[in-house]
């Protein structure tokens, strides 16, 4: 499989507000993942409930979009894309379960959050959804190409 899948991570604003986006980065790097592109933003409603579309039939899913793209307080999101050999499954198992209290210790929702409605992070769950996702919050032109130094001690 190719080193270069990619995933669209999002520190929603609960894991900004608590100053978690460094540990985040850091857990993605120490892995040996490859940062592509990040930036903050402020996401409008419209454009949460756009990426969350395949849970519109959900109870949470009002309340989600609503908190992370607050109108009354513009709440920062950070974006990211990450890169690396099979990405979208190890962010995933990276992140732990979608409710915190089922994530086992070492996973990020594990280690840092306690309720559902407070997970403080979003990454893709397949490729499809990662290409989707990409597209919806990034240009081209925002991807950065690069090869990192640490290719040859990463990868075979």
């Amino acid at each position: 499989m190719a080193n270069n899948e990619r995933t669209f991570i999002a520190i929603k604003p609960d894991g900004v507000q608590r100053g978690l986006v460094g540990e985040i980065i850091k857990r993605f790097e120490q892995r040996g993942f490859r940062l592509v592109a990040m930036k903050m933003v402020q996401a409008s409603e419209d454009l949460v409930k756009q990426h969350y579309i395949d849970l519109k039939d959900m109870p949470f899913y009002g309340g989600l979009c609503s908190f992370i793209g607050s109108l009354l307080m513009p709440l920062n999101t950070i974006l990211q894309i990450w890169e690396g050999l099979n990405i979208v499954k190890n962010g995933r198992l990276m992140l732990g379960e979608t409710n915190p209290a089922d994530s086992k210790p070492g996973s990020i929702r594990g280690d840092l959050c306690i309720t559902l409605g407070r997970n403080i992070i979003h990454g893709s769950d397949s490729l499809d959804s990662a290409k989707k996702e990409i597209g919806l919050w990034f240009k081209p032109e925002e991807m950065v190409e690069y090869k990192s130094c640490q290719h040859g001690f990463l990868y075979e």
